[in-house]
Order: C-alpha cells, then structure tokens, then sequence
C-alpha cells in the first residue's frame, strides 16, 4: 500500500475506534487520526508478531481494516490512561 492509502486508512481506523470507544478525549479531532494511523501500523505488526499472519495485505481486505482498528483502539485506550481528561 502507498503512503496515501496508509493515510487514508488511519484516518478512517481511528475515526471508527473513537466510535466504538466513545467518550471525552484531549487533543479531538486531531489526535483521533494521528492514533488511527500509528494504530494501523501497530495492528499490523502485532498481527504479523503475535498470530505470524500478513494482516496488512490491501486496502480492501478485511485483515487490513481490523488490525488497524484494533491497533487504533489499543492506543485510544492508552492514550486515555495516560493523558486524563479534567471534568
């Protein structure tokens, strides 16, 4: 996949991980894409690490869609234990 795909997937990936995971987060919509492509790119080498699977295969490939939305969601839940959100 290119650079642009990449992008394009992270953007989409975290924006469906802030769905499934909502709440209050600090940073908002410009964090949110920035953890969905550094989720992509931590579901896929976690999918190639732990299962010892090519999760990243294409754009349209359903592998590719859920390690990037899984990762997105490992560093959205992170990213909240690290950085607390004041009420």
């Amino acid at each position: 996949m290119g650079i642009i795909s990449w992008i394009v997937l992270g953007l989409l990936a975290g924006i469906i991980a802030k769905f499934l995971m909502p709440g209050k987060d600090p940073g908002g919509c410009i964090v949110t894409p920035l953890i969905g492509i550094a989720g992509g790119l931590l579901g896929g080498w976690l999918g190639k690490v732990i299962f010892g699977v090519d999760s990243i295969d294409g754009f349209f490939e359903i592998s590719t869609w859920i390690a990037a939305i899984v990762g997105s969601l490992i560093l959205l839940a992170v990213y909240r234990l690290v950085v607390r959100v004041k009420d």
